[in-house]
């Protein structure tokens, strides 16, 4: 009830918090609660409709462990990272034997969610790499102390959003990196590495996925989870890439253009180009660059 010996703490109030809800640099993600409890003995906490926040808790030293609902207890340890989205049931707490001492913040906003579904930061908790986790300790302190010395200050406030923005989109890119689809050498990598030595030609995803060695099944999820889009549209955006450079560095014809991309038909290739660009490849080439 007294909390943690040395622990800091900051809850933003109601009417800050409907502030940074409401103004265009932090409404869609803000730090509405942060803090350090160190040795954190007996902390625990159930929330069975969940929260209104999505919650982050970085363990330095000691063990502890995080429920949500529907899964067993994860056990977090020194160097983990778990992440509950809001609106999830849930409970966590410390051991008995070695409490654990950790970061924690909460987060608000539409985009919070969106970083915490498509990198999958939810799904286990993860350990931070080893600079990733040091450059992680020190913002969040950092946070901690800003937020703290200037709690009605907007201007920290949207400087605390981005900065979580950065460890947000940091954490969930050395999550992907570790992903054996991200390695050199593996299945993604040896797939995009076919599509541009072929940029020129027609490439099928039963070839594609006997070139990678895997089921068509396993690869389109492989690019839909890593790059968004199907294999075949993600071959057909590289074409356009190609063929966009092409428009900036040669004196090609938009036929020739549209032929080295593998599109004999230029009208085709020209309808593709400004759908997927914006642009005609005319109106592409003839924007001043740089």
């Amino acid at each position: 009830m007294d909390g943690f010996r040395e622990q800091r703490l900051v809850v933003l109030p109601e009417h800050m918090q409907r502030e940074l809800a409401q103004h265009a640099l932090t409404r869609d993600l803000f730090v509405s609660d942060i803090g350090f409890f160190p040795r954190a003995e007996y902390h625990y906490r159930e929330r069975p409709d969940g929260a209104d926040s999505h919650i982050f808790i970085y363990c330095i030293e000691g063990e502890g462990a995080v429920e949500l609902e529907g899964r067993p207890a994860a056990p977090v340890t020194p160097g983990s990272l778990a992440v509950i989205p809001a609106g999830v049931p849930h409970r966590y707490w410390a051991a008995e034997r070695h409490p654990w001492s950790i970061y924690w913040f909460h987060l608000k906003g539409g985009h919070a969610g969106e970083f915490i579904r498509i990198y999958g930061l939810s799904h286990e908790p993860f350990e931070l790499p080893g600079p990733l986790a040091q450059t992680f300790v020190a913002l969040v302190d950092q946070a901690i102390a800003m937020i703290a010395g200037r709690p009605y200050a907007l201007p920290v406030h949207i400087h605390c959003a981005q900065t979580m923005r950065w460890l947000l989109s940091g954490m969930g890119q050395a999550l992907l990196e570790a992903d054996s689809g991200r390695k050199p050498g593996t299945r993604l990598e040896l797939a995009i590495r076919y599509m541009k030595e072929h940029i020129a030609t027609t490439v099928r995803l039963p070839e594609l996925a006997r070139h990678t060695g895997i089921s068509r099944q396993h690869l389109i999820h492989l690019f839909k989870r890593e790059t968004g889009f199907s294999p075949i549209d993600y071959f057909l955006r590289l074409k356009m890439h190609h063929a966009a450079n092409m428009l900036d560095t040669t004196d090609l014809t938009v036929k020739e253009v549209a032929a080295a991309v593998g599109m004999p038909d230029p009208y085709y290739f020209s309808r593709l180009f400004k759908k997927m660009i914006g642009q005609s490849p005319t109106g592409y080439r003839n924007i001043p660059k740089g």
